[in-house]
């Protein structure tokens, strides 16, 4: 009995302690390459919540494009920022950084950040979302296209949200609102 009790309290110590992971960087510190070129600095997101969200043009989540969208131009004055990374990590993206561009404008209208091609995975995976990992745990890291991490005003994961989840569901947008509210 005594032995089940120790193994309960020293799960719940190890749960903790990811839930309040001692972060030696926060998110202000990584910076990505736009799709264009241009710098994409997440320090200038300071005081704003950031979605960022790994995309696809070929993926059956494709259509979450249209949501984030209109999350974007929903909550962008209200301290919100959205970042799409493209990636082909899960052969759903073979297009050029043109072509995605592009994909993106004609079929939903996309005017949010978008990023340069990268891994969100594996040893090759840009630096974010290595952080992400190491702070946040298994669940930051991305298991198909169009996996959400939402970054707190706080520099800091708020949670995380699975391709399953649409941008536009009730669980995702309170999350969201809270964070803004905070």
């Amino acid at each position: 009995m005594i032995k089940k009790i120790l193994i309960i309290i020293f799960i719940m110590f190890n749960f903790f302690e990811k839930a309040n992971s001692a972060y030696d960087k926060l998110v202000y510190e990584f910076n990505f390459d736009g799709i264009e070129g241009e710098k994409i600095r997440l320090k200038n997101y300071k005081d704003k919540v950031i979605v960022v969200v790994n995309v696809a043009s070929r993926c059956g989540f494709t259509n979450q494009y249209e949501d984030l969208q209109t999350l974007w131009s929903n909550y962008k004055d209200k301290n919100l920022v959205i970042i799409g990374v493209p990636t082909n990590n899960f052969k759903q993206e073979p297009g050029s950084n043109k072509e995605i561009k592009d994909f993106c404008e004609t079929n939903f209208n996309i005017n949010f950040p978008l990023t340069e091609k990268i891994d969100v995975i594996g040893k090759n995976a840009h630096p974010f979302f290595k952080w992400a990992k190491k702070n946040h745990g298994k669940n930051a890291i991305p298991k198909w296209n169009f996996h959400k991490i939402i970054i707190g005003k706080d520099g800091k994961v708020a949670d995380t949200f699975s391709s399953i989840t649409k941008p536009n569901s009730k669980r995702f947008i309170n999350l969201i609102e809270r964070e803004i509210r905070n």
